[in-house]
Order: C-alpha cells, then sequence, then structure tokens
C-alpha cells in the first residue's frame, strides 16, 4: 500500500463522495468476518472506480476476483441501463456473501457471478466488454491479460489493481516471490505493448489505466 499521511487521507475522504450505508456495511463485515479484508477495495478506490465507470458508461463489464463484491458495486454503478457486469471469483465460500450485497444494493439483475477458474471461464461468456477490472491471482495478471485483450472493444479500458505491490515492484523480488515477480512481468508488458496506451495512477496499491487502440 502507499503511505500517506493520516490526516490527509482523511481530508481526502471527507471531501470524496460518501461511501454509502450498503457500502460502508459491506466494509465493515468484511473486516469482521472474512479473511483478509485488506484485498476490499474501500472507499476512495471504489469512488475511482466508479467514476471511471461512469465516464466510460459500458455496456458489459468484466471483472476478475470478486471478492467480497466491493469493486463489483461500484463498477456497476456506471453501466448503462440494460449493461451487465460479469464477475468472476475463484473461491465459491465467498459467492452468498457477495450476492447479499448485490441484492442490497439492488444491482442483483445486472452483477453476473461466475465461480471457478477466469483463464477458463472468462473466454466462454461470449461477450465484448468495454471495461474488464484485473484483481485476481497476482502470479496470473499477464495470462488475464492475453485472456481478456481480444474480448476487449478497441478503444475500451483495461484497469489492473496492485500493480505496485506495496513497492516491491522496485528492486529484485525473492526467488520465491512469484507474486512480485507476476506483477512486474504484467507490468513491463503492458508498458511494451504498442496496441495500447497506458498509465499507473498511484492510488491504494496502484492502478493501470490501459487503453486498447
Amino acid at each position: 500500500m502507499i503511505n500517506i499521511d493520516p490526516e490527509l487521507e482523511k481530508y481526502i475522504l471527507q471531501h470524496s463522495e460518501p461511501e454509502g450505508w450498503v457500502l460502508a456495511e459491506l466494509n465493515r463485515q468484511t473486516n469482521l468476518k472474512i479473511m483478509n479484508p485488506r484485498m476490499l477495495s474501500g472507499h476512495l478506490q471504489g469512488k475511482v472506480l466508479k467514476m471511471i465507470s461512469k465516464m466510460i458508461r459500458p455496456e458489459y463489464i468484466l471483472e476478475i476476483g470478486t471478492y467480497t463484491g466491493y469493486s463489483a458495486i461500484c463498477l456497476a454503478q456506471g453501466l448503462t441501463e440494460k449493461g451487465e457486469l460479469h464477475t468472476i471469483e475463484i473461491n465459491d465460500e465467498l459467492a452468498d456473501f457477495a450476492r447479499r450485497y448485490f441484492k442490497k444494493a439492488n444491482l442483483l439483475d445486472k452483477i453476473k457471478l461466475h465461480i471457478g477458474d477466469a483463464l477458463k471461464i472468462a473466454g466462454n461468456l461470449k461477450v465484448k466488454f468495454d471495461l474488464v477490472y484485473i484483481d485476481g491471482d497476482k502470479k496470473q495478471y499477464l495470462d488475464y491479460y492475453r485472456t481478456v485483450f481480444d474480448l476487449v472493444n478497441p478503444g475500451s479500458y483495461i484497469i489492473a489493481d496492485n500493480v505496485l505491490w506495496g513497492g516491491k515492484v522496485v528492486g529484485n523480488p525473492e526467488l520465491n516471490d512469484e507474486s512480485t515477480k507476476g506483477i512486474i512481468a504484467f507490468n513491463e508488458y503492458v508498458h511494451q505493448d504498442t496496441r495500447v496506451e497506458n498509465v499507473i495512477i498511484p492510488i491504494r496499491d496502484g492502478l493501470t489505466v490501459i487503453r486498447k487502440k
């Protein structure tokens, strides 16, 4: 995570759109009941994702890595009236928890939750996406990117979370640190990919915004 002065972070959140009761409850219950709650996007990043989605106005969104559903709810708020968000989660034990909050957010009809391996599921959805959000297994980021690239319309966007990986992308990773190696490989590949434009935004643990030319 990027360190930020606590008072400055408090100021930023106080001067951004409120989280809303559904997301606030989801945030709280994730921290109380679910392992690794730091994986949740949270207030600031959630608002950034919502704003990007509303700018794009996607008809179809793909999310890799649902966790408890916070980012899916934020992204889905930018969908067109008939739009859909397909979100893929490997851990079936999180499905009921996420669906409960999709329902509370009145988005159960817009968010389609798939349980299983995203590398196997994504290509079978038979949909072209206007926005893809990658937040799955860090070791597989490059595989995700290659899998979804042809599923993304030209002029559309791929966003990847955790691309700064707690600062570990700077320097040499430990020999057995496959997650850091995966993020570094992804970052280097995207940077050299002439088919896209990209920028890393230093929010939370880093977001890469990629536009397919």
